[in-house]
């Protein structure tokens, strides 16, 4: 399959002013010259790399289908390290994908999920911590998560790994010579240089390490759920938070029977927010259900909006869900002072709150939602996301990684303390840099790599 020309349409379905077709392989240009007309006629084989050139796409009966733009870039010095085509249409529907049929017809293959990239690591142009760079700055929900992912893809972490790596060959090269060469004048191994290499090393894994809790809330957002009791306005305060019409708000109890899930962006911090049904006694067991799952909720969330009716101060239901959100990260939104905003009420209110942050709101008339976004950033960032870290560590599988090497470095260093021989050490020391070898791909599988692409987008 690798010797294969693969193709695929590498822009989105739907109406648009170009629609991209990727080909790639040693026959893309000869299938480019079955199909392509140029304005003026040349060998598309013969032209120099890196050229755009206009023409149409013809059929079997040299009838035009599309007038297109072509992109050729040979390889090596292309994305895939292969000789690449790209073919720019128009964005129609009906454009693109006759001209696609026609590529195929003349020979390519339809590309595999992250076939391209797939490539690209293969022929050596991206390791695999790139690679998996490109879906996250695809599928990137904030500006801090495409500077992470941007991050990655440019080769950092491949870089603090590599670095890691070439320290741990080091001192396994020092222990090796020391075990097959004993008479030979060589520096001599000692268990306190291993001790102190190890122990730095670890202490950069786990650096690494910690901060995969904040890089998770960067790559999927911050799960952030809105609760409350039936009618409080939890539904009017997502539309007011989004700006526009998302859930259904009426005077009827209950409206809201399951959760509603929207991304939103504040101060460059994605959040998934979570629009749960209202915390009631109930005898409908729909609406029973989504009770269940917006307590579920409060139990999972990483930031919780906590929606008050000032209209009728805090009840028992109130005071029920504070005792189950006083250990999460909160927020108390006391709401309709549209309706009702009695300073009595308010001081009562306040009184029973404190230290938990609030503020007094109206979701209906969007008032407070400006203060509540400034409180919601100013509470995610407090111990939670440092927008100055440079290389965060956002993938689960890249920690798992780095946990794995973590627990072989520490049995180095417990073996270095009881004065086991240099062999044994050597094992667990040989299982951490081929363990870290895992990120950059250099020490990997092949069911590894096909799970990993297999996620990616057809064309990428």
């Amino acid at each position: 399959m690798i010797n294969d020309t693969i193709a695929a349409i590498s822009t989105s379905f739907g109406e648009a002013g170009i629609g991209i077709i990727r080909i790639s392989g040693e026959k893309s240009l000869d299938i480019l010259n079955e199909i392509f007309q140029a304005r003026k006629e040349k060998d598309m084989s013969k032209v120099p790399s890196f050229t755009m050139h206009l023409g149409n796409i013809v059929d079997h009966n040299q009838d035009v289908i599309d007038e297109v733009l072509v992109s050729i870039m040979r390889g090596p010095k292309s994305f895939t390290g292969e000789d690449v085509v790209e073919i720019n249409c128009h964005g129609g529907l009906i454009p693109l994908h006759t001209t696609f049929e026609r590529v195929l017809e003349a020979g390519a293959r339809l590309a595999e999920p992250g076939e391209f990239s797939k490539l690209a690591f293969l022929n050596g142009r991206i390791d695999l911590t790139q690679a998996e760079a490109i879906i996250d700055v695809i599928r990137a929900k904030s500006k801090q998560g495409l500077n992470s992912a941007v991050s990655q893809l440019a080769g950092k972490l491949s870089d603090e790994v590599r670095g890691i790596r070439h320290e741990i060959l080091g001192l396994l090269a020092a222990i090796e010579a020391a075990i097959d060469f004993p008479e030979e004048d060589i520096e001599d191994v000692t268990y306190e240089k291993i001790k102190h290499t190890v122990a730095f090393l670890t202490k950069q894994v786990e650096k690494l390490i910690a901060t995969f809790a904040q890089g998770k809330l960067i790559r999927e957002g911050i799960k952030t759920a809105i609760v409350g009791r039936t009618n409080v306005g939890k539904s009017s305060l997502l539309n007011a938070l989004l700006k526009e019409n998302r859930s259904i708000v009426t005077d009827i109890p209950g409206t809201t029977r399951d959760t509603i899930e929207e991304y939103l962006t504040i101060g460059g911090i994605s959040l998934k927010i979570i629009d749960t049904a209202g915390i009631r006694k109930t005898k409908d067991l729909v609406e029973r259900i989504g009770v269940e799952r917006s307590k579920e909720m409060i139990k999972t969330a990483d930031l919780i909006l906590f929606v008050l009716d000032i209209s009728t101060g805090i009840t028992e239901e109130d005071k029920e869900i504070i005792s189950d959100i006083k250990d999460k990260q909160a927020i108390v939104l006391i709401n309709k002072i549209d309706v009702e905003d009695d300073e009595k009420k308010r001081k009562e209110i306040e009184k029973f709150l404190t230290p938990i942050p609030h503020i007094f709101i109206s979701a209906k008339d969007e008032i407070g939602i400006e203060q509540l976004e400034k409180l919601i950033v100013s509470s995610v960032l407090q111990g939670e996301i440092n927008l100055g870290q440079d290389l965060i560590i956002t993938n689960v599988r890249h920690r798992d990684v780095l946990v794995k090497a973590q627990q072989s470095l520490q049995e180095v260093s417990r073996g270095a303390e009881k004065l086991m021989t240099l062999d044994f050490l050597s094992i667990d020391l040989k299982e951490a840099w081929e363990t870290l070898g895992e990120l950059s791909g250099d020490t990997v599988g092949e069911d590894l790599l096909d799970r990993i692409f297999s996620d990616f987008c057809i064309g990428k």
